[in-house]
């Protein structure tokens, strides 16, 4: 559903994580007592020993761009390995104007209508993009499988994400990764950082309108 031309995104948003704010981040996780989300030397720290789920806790809309830095941390601690540096945007409920919680298990979110990309899934094997479409169907829309668009650990990436009213497209240090075309500016939506089984840090996080 096109968004009302109304909707844009009123002012920047940035977050240099001096501190966590729960008015604007919301956490959903599988196993709490064995798993963090902190505020850490500028960084959003994501320590899950399964399934969870950081959401900006507010809806995005017009065109806009998101970029950040994210790493995976691989220094021995219980919930390292290179694996799982995913995330949704445009996400949001058919027929409900905010999302519902949910308990961070990956197969709660397919009632959800997103896209999502899985970087280095499936224990750092693939990287993937779908659209989630609301049924519980998660439609392939890409993916590449060759080595340098796997994780390495420690590398810091640069993610960017693009939503227009022409395309939305997943970019990483500078190269636009995926990509699919849009008739119209999509309906407003929540974005979330996501991973499963990791140890991850995220820092510089930004929202700009185009």
């Amino acid at each position: 559903m096109p968004c009302p031309a109304t909707f844009a995104l009123p002012a920047p948003i940035q977050d240099d994580f001096h501190g966590l704010a729960p008015a604007r981040w919301r956490v959903e996780t599988e196993r709490p007592a064995q798993s963090r989300v902190a505020t850490e030397q500028g960084r959003l720290i994501m320590d899950t020993a399964a399934g969870m789920t950081v959401w900006l806790n507010q809806p995005l809309g017009g065109a806009y761009r998101i970029e950040f830095l994210r790493q995976v941390l691989v220094a021995g601690q219980p919930n390292d390995r290179p694996s799982d540096m995913n995330v949704f945007w445009g996400a949001h409920e058919p027929g409900l104007a905010a999302l519902l919680p949910r308990d961070g298990a990956l197969a709660s979110y397919d009632s959800m209508v997103c896209w999502y990309v899985g970087m280095g899934g499936n224990g750092n094997s693939t990287t993937r993009f779908r659209y989630y479409d609301g049924s519980g169907a998660r439609q392939m829309l890409g993916e590449t499988l060759g080595p340098a668009h796997l994780l390495e650990p420690g590398r810091i990436y640069r993610i960017a994400i693009e939503v227009s009213a022409t395309h939305t497209a997943y970019w990483v240090d500078g190269v636009r990764v995926f990509e699919q075309p849009l008739a119209g500016l999509p309906r407003p939506g929540y974005f979330g950082w996501r991973s499963v089984w990791s140890r991850q840090a995220i820092s510089r996080f930004s929202v700009q309108a185009l």
